[in-house]
């Protein structure tokens, strides 16, 4: 019987983001704030995902050996460290969050059963790794704070109550909507990014974040006024709306999540998502300036 166990680590280190061959503004136009001297420190937590049959002992691995070599190969190496200078693989590339993921996923592999990398840098933003070449996810998180009434217009009050209970009251309720926006995609072999994390932060708040902070969905996004806002088609339109522009910066739209509540929340994949309707394609971001 196979199984997936997981070990989680953590390490504190700081990291700068500058080109050589750039000048100080091409750096700045490019990695913002990231740039400064002499860098910055994040509190990394690690989780080391193994799979493996489990044996006579009841293990996949046994964990005493699993945080030993996550120790010796990892974290005493990364802790209170500049990652820019600490490994040889960050000479000629930036310790970004998803680079930082594939090189820990080379030194491990070696030593465990690995199937999954996630380094979280902070907790709006990780990265995964299953040792597929240069290909890995990133994955951001925001929120956005919405009401909603769920009902079909074509059934009476009485007739909407008994399908989505209080959640049919004429006045609507709101939440405050966590999202996360997973992105799938190369990672370039001098900057380390598979994707500009301004440039996509900008895009999520310019066709998520802006259009519905703080909306009655129904009656403000037209696109529920014939839709019934639940999490499941509010998710399923975001992932609509981020399809393409995430397309033209080169990367994929791997998952949306939408946590409703600490109690409901719902997932698309959308590797298989179909292409949106041509108004959904063709539509405009609302503009909030730039990094």
């Amino acid at each position: 019987m196979q199984c997936v166990i997981n070990r989680r680590a953590q390490f504190s280190a700081s990291h700068r983001y500058w080109l050589s061959e750039l000048d100080e503004q091409e750096n700045r136009l490019k990695f913002g704030d990231c740039t400064r001297f002499p860098g910055h420190g994040h509190n990394y937590v690690l989780y080391v995902s193994l799979l493996g049959e489990i044996d006579s002992y009841g293990m996949v691995e046994n964990l005493s050996t699993v945080k030993r070599v996550i120790k010796e190969e990892i974290t005493s190496q990364l802790d209170y460290c500049y990652l820019n200078d600490v490994w040889e693989e960050f000479q000629d590339s930036l310790p970004t969050t998803e680079n930082l993921a594939r090189v820990i996923w080379q030194r491990l592999a070696p030593h465990l059963p690995l199937v999954n990398i996630q380094l979280f840098e902070h907790p709006q933003l990780w990265a995964d790794y299953q040792g597929n070449a240069m290909k890995a996810t990133l994955t951001i998180q925001t929120h956005f704070s919405a009401a909603h009434r769920l009902a079909l217009p074509e059934l009476t009050l009485e007739q909407n109550s008994e399908i989505y209970g209080k959640c049919a009251r004429i006045h609507g309720h709101g939440h405050n909507y966590h999202l996360e926006v997973s992105v799938t995609g190369e990672i370039d072999p001098r900057t380390g990014m598979l994707v500009d994390l301004g440039i996509l932060q900008q895009v999520v708040k310019d066709y998520v974040v802006e259009p519905f902070d703080h909306t009655f969905l129904n009656k403000d996004i037209p696109y529920f006024a014939q839709v019934v806002p639940t999490a499941e088609n509010i998710a399923l339109y975001i992932a609509q709306l981020l399809q393409t522009p995430i397309q033209q910066l080169g990367a994929e739209l791997d998952k949306v999540k939408l946590i409703e509540s600490p109690n409901n929340s719902c997932e698309i994949y959308c590797r298989h998502l179909p292409q949106p309707p041509e108004s959904l394609a063709s539509r405009q971001p609302i503009l909030v300036g730039t990094r």
